[in-house]
């Protein structure tokens, strides 16, 4: 599957700082690694509708991670994936009339849009369920051989009592699964599981649903779960650096598909960094497509919202922060981004050299935006009031808001 379009980052001078992010699995922040390659495995869309604000905002800030890396020299590899293939397509497809395939294949194309919009650094390895299944197939395989899964009926299930350290992404109670689990696409109440929070590994074939050849398994198609731990550890080994998404992917998603890399590699933990953004609410709740107040990255575009107010506006809270969408949310960023382009065409301004540092300082501690919002608007307040001398400030502090933040002045 093909990825998006990218775009040229700036190159700023002297060296990155080493980037310290929050993760789930130790509750607290951390320093990720300083040297050598990193590897960022991030949850795509299933593509069942349009790109709305709080896929905006996880997009956002694992592209946050990835500036920073490279900021400091470390080339990346990014992987993302696209679900092409689950329950929430078909049920949509089929309430809309429509052809499952065209429903993703439209979507996906929207997704891109939408990210090529708003600067996104696109994965170097995009990758859909669909053209993963013959891996997955394999995997499903070995966990079945090895007595890590069992079949039920046509399905194949994961037995999480061969993952001694099931729990540990989360630290959820058994109580706090159950719930998450029967909420977000497990089916805890099915008879027969030998323990009600085990997972699908592969749904055999039903009446109606498309299905693929599953060699050993018989036909059908894979669990969400087993479809990330495979693509990430075919492109990105056994450990990663960081396994990101949104915080509702904490339980059972990123429990569930580090369970599975752990049993089959043998390697634990999947990831260093389990690393989740805070959901976009709207009017007090939650956005969600069940409730029908999603905001829509595409409707924004169209009304001529400008892509780089929105990224402002979606990096004025901390990323870990669950936070409200508004009106004066975006009219404050719309006016940050006027003033901040006026402050990058003025013919000089104060020393952006400590403004710079403090940029990097402020975004290696876990990715603090609003400390970093603060120190750009002191810098572009005192440009336009008419402070400084330097002919060169103006320019750096165009390439830094691009390189750190990915906003284009």
């Amino acid at each position: 599957m093909d990825s998006w379009i990218g775009h040229e980052v700036p190159r700023l001078p002297g060296g990155g700082q080493p980037l310290a992010l929050f993760d789930s699995a130790r509750r607290g922040v951390h320093p990720t690694a300083v040297s050598g390659p990193a590897t960022i495995y991030v949850c795509g869309i299933t593509p069942y509708d349009a790109t709305h604000l709080g896929h905006a905002a996880t997009m956002i800030t694992f592209d946050l991670v990835q500036r920073m890396w490279r900021d400091a020299g470390r080339p990346v590899t990014y992987v993302q994936n696209v679900t092409d293939i689950d329950d929430p397509l078909l049920e949509r497809a089929a309430r809309d009339g429509e052809d499952w395939v065209v429903l993703g294949m439209r979507e996906t194309a929207l997704f891109r849009e939408d990210m090529e919009a708003l600067r996104i650094i696109p994965p170097q390895h995009y990758v859909g369920a669909v053209e993963s299944i013959p891996a997955i197939v394999a995997k499903v395989a070995t966990l079945l051989d090895e007595g890590a899964a069992y079949r039920l009926d046509e399905d194949v299930y994961f037995d999480i009592a061969s993952t001694p350290r099931f729990g540990y992404e989360s630290n959820l109670t058994r109580e706090q699964m159950l719930a998450f689990a029967a909420e977000r696409g497990g089916d805890p109440e099915r008879p027969g599981k030998r323990d009600p929070l085990d997972p699908l590994l592969w749904r055999g074939a039903r009446d109606g649903e498309p299905a693929w050849d599953g060699g050993p398994l018989g036909p059908g198609r894979p669990g969400w779960h087993i479809e990330c731990a495979s693509i990430a550890l075919d492109l990105l080994g056994a450990t990663i650096d960081v396994q990101g998404g949104g915080n509702d992917l904490i339980f059972p998603h990123h429990e569930c598909s580090a369970a599975h890399a752990e049993r089959l590699t043998g390697e634990a933990p999947f990831a260093a960094h389990y690393v989740h953004a805070g959901m976009i609410g709207l009017d007090g709740d939650k956005m969600s497509k069940s409730k029908g107040n999603l905001v829509f990255v595409s409707r924004l575009r169209a009304d001529h919202v400008d892509p780089m107010a929105l990224r402002l506006a979606l990096v004025a809270d901390h990323y870990r922060a669950d936070r409200q969408w508004t009106d004066d949310l975006l009219k404050t960023a719309e006016q940050r981004l006027g003033r901040w382009r006026e402050a990058a065409a003025a013919s000089q301004g104060p020393s952006a050299a400590d403004l710079l540092a403090g940029l990097r300082t402020r975004l290696a501690d876990d990715l603090d935006t609003p400390g970093a919002l603060a120190l750009l608007d002191t810098w572009a307040d005192a440009t336009l009031a008419g402070a400084g001398d330097d002919a060169s400030s103006p320019a750096l502090f165009a390439s830094a808001v691009d390189a750190l933040l990915g906003v284009h002045l």
